[in-house]
């Protein structure tokens, strides 16, 4: 379905594939409490458990069939420092769905990094990949998170009541959505060229 041109550039970000020199950087932040506290998934402890992690990530380049995943570095353009990752995953070939995901170093939060990497996964995912509808689920305690998709333009569809067990606690989880035609509403109409 696709295979993106990378790195995708932004304002302030460079979002490419996982490098092996990214091991230090990502592990500075996925083994993070604090960065991992709302994650559905343990963090690792260890290098070599962030190691296995990377290699994952290494292999998300692409969307070729369902359940794929495009899964980018985002690096400070202006440093090149490794903040965080962003992730377009298509859930639905025969529904047209897919759900993105972000997670970033604490120490760069409330900078509109999260907001500026996933609007240009939602890029990828309807100019792209012509998806119908994209996801954002997010524990219902994880309030910076939810910002972020509200700023996105997507719009709060759920609350399930402890819909997941996770890190030994049941946890609410939300659900927040977009359509194709809301992103197309959403995006700067070009001004006439004139004559």
């Amino acid at each position: 379905m696709l295979t993106p041109d990378l790195p995708i550039e932004t304002e302030r970000l460079h979002l490419r594939p996982f490098q092996p020199s990214d091991l230090t950087g990502l592990h500075a932040y996925f083994a993070d409490p604090a960065a991992h506290r709302y994650l559905y998934s343990e963090a690792p402890l260890d290098l070599d458990g962030t190691r296995e992690v990377l290699a994952r990530r290494q292999q998300r380049t692409a969307l070729r069939e369902q359940g794929d995943a495009i899964q980018l570095a985002v690096v400070l353009r202006e440093t090149g420092q490794l903040v965080g990752d962003v992730l377009l995953c298509w859930t639905s070939a025969e529904h047209r769905q897919g759900e993105i995901g972000y997670l970033l170093h604490p120490d760069h939060r409330g900078r509109g990094y999260a907001t500026e990497a996933a609007q240009a996964m939602l890029a990828l995912a309807f100019d792209r990949c012509d998806l119908h509808r994209v996801v954002g689920r997010l524990d219902a305690r994880n309030t910076a998170s939810a910002q972020v998709l509200t700023r996105l333009g997507m719009r709060r569809e759920a609350h399930l009541r402890e819909n997941e067990y996770v890190k030994g606690e049941w946890a609410d989880e939300v659900i927040y959505a977009m359509l194709a035609r809301e992103w197309q509403d959403r995006r700067p109409v070009a001004a006439p060229v004139a004559p």
